[in-house]
């Protein structure tokens, strides 16, 4: 039961009439007598929430990160009763239920569909907690209440706010397949055409015997690889979980996996997809569309603060890509981490697979490496600089060994792995 604020205001007008028109015990009991009666003809005369059908009218629903979605409950009267009231469709704050409350009425064998818009701020999926209806009565004083658990869920998928870069990457993919004029330079594997050598060709690619017969230098061109393999593996250890901003830098990684995944898939290579810390936490293998299987997969992958084991990462790499890959890692690039973790497993990664290693870099260390107005700025310069130093060595030491690494901010993270991918398919390094 639920009492309103016209009960509060009929016991304000009650004490008023005790107080100056009947002060007297009977007087009191008069006007408490009165307000019961309002209320037991209220809760006698609403409509039962508890007999009323609550529904889904979707059991799950799907949203990117940072957009709306509408969720519904169908809400059916199957009694004789007109059902008047409220209705609370409860999901945990972290997706923005709006409105809080609807306001219902239901005739007697009717139907009303009553629609909450979400907009989530967390990835992952989050079940709806309860619908709570509370039904008046014919004089507002009292109301009949009930709260049912009415599964649902919304599935919040990762923002990809990097593919607003695809189609600049996408014209690149065309020029590299020889859609347009453009041709590639260096050695592909597959020999497309000659034509004149022009200012800044490899001169690796002049096919002599072709210049003798000719009045001029005359080069090569090749097609860039087409269907190879390309697997993305997410470290989702403590390194992804440090923040970068507001955001933890798994999600720079997330976003740019997907830009990937969308660009190798156009390019007409396979992608695939790995998630792992101390356990495989998302797998998508052998997918026929792999972008919306990896943006499904990726939803409920959360960093976690364990170390990542390296030797089940590499294993899992080598169980699942039996022929020659580009292997894109998004990890840490910490000093400490790359010499416990993943320098000790290179080796059988370089020797069967071409390895791309992706790092997010933090801006504000960069920032501060600069600063110089005060003595803190000063210590806070010298110790961002030596954490930049550490950085690239860490990015030097993996270069010797043939690593491609990709260091950037947030930002630019996405960019520039797609252009890597992008060069790496030029030279025929697939």
């Amino acid at each position: 039961m639920a009492v309103s604020g016209r009960f509060a205001a009929a016991m304000v007008v009650g004490a008023l009439v005790v107080g100056f028109v009947v002060p007297s015990l009977a007087g009191f009991l008069g006007v408490v007598a009165a307000l019961l009666v309002g209320v037991l003809v209220d809760l006698v005369r609403a409509g039962s929430p508890s007999g009323v059908g609550l529904e889904r009218a979707e059991d799950l629903v799907q949203v990117r990160l940072g957009d709306e979605v509408a969720t519904a409950v169908v809400v059916t009267n199957p009694s004789r009763r007109r059902v008047v009231g409220v209705l609370r469709d409860a999901w945990p704050p972290s997706c923005s239920a709006a409105p809080e409350r609807h306001p219902l009425d239901v005739p007697p064998g009717e139907r009303r569909r009553v629609v909450s818009v979400l907009r989530p701020s967390r990835r992952g999926e989050h079940a709806a907690a309860v619908v709570t209806l509370r039904a008046w009565g014919p004089l507002g004083l009292a109301a009949r209440q009930a709260s049912r658990a009415v599964p649902g869920r919304v599935r919040v998928l990762p923002e990809f706010a990097s593919r607003r870069h695809l189609p600049a990457r996408l014209a690149r993919l065309r020029e590299l397949d020889g859609r347009r004029a453009v041709q590639v330079r260096g050695a592909g594997t597959e020999f497309d055409s000659l034509r004149e050598y022009v200012e800044g060709d490899d001169v690796r690619s002049i096919d002599w015997r072709a210049s003798a017969r000719s009045a001029g230098p005359v080069v090569r061109t090749w097609r860039p690889e087409r269907d190879r393999h390309v697997l993305v593996v997410l470290d989702t250890g403590r390194t992804a979980a440090a923040l970068v901003g507001d955001a933890p830098r798994l999600d720079a990684a997330l976003d740019a996996a997907l830009l990937l995944a969308a660009l190798a898939t156009r390019g007409g290579d396979r992608v695939d997809l790995l998630a792992v810390d101390r356990s495989v936490r998302a797998s998508v293998i052998g997918a026929r569309d792999p972008l919306p299987a990896m943006t499904t997969a990726l939803s409920g992958v959360e960093a976690t603060l364990v170390e990542t084991d390296m030797r089940l990462l590499a294993a899992a790499v080598l169980r699942r890509a039996s022929r020659r890959s580009l292997v894109v890692l998004f990890t840490g690039l910490d000093d400490t981490a790359l010499a416990e973790g993943l320098e000790p497993v290179l080796g059988p990664l370089l020797h069967r697979h071409t390895l791309l290693v992706a790092g997010v870099t933090d801006p504000v260390v960069t920032a501060m490496a600069a600063g110089r107005g005060s003595g803190e700025a000063v210590y806070g310069a010298a110790a961002a600089s030596v954490a930049l130093a550490e950085r690239q060595g860490v990015v030097g030491r993996l270069a010797r060994r043939g690593v491609e690494v990709v260091d950037a901010p947030p930002d630019e993270l996405a960019p520039a792995v797609a252009d890597r991918y992008l060069a790496l398919k030029a030279r025929g390094r697939m």
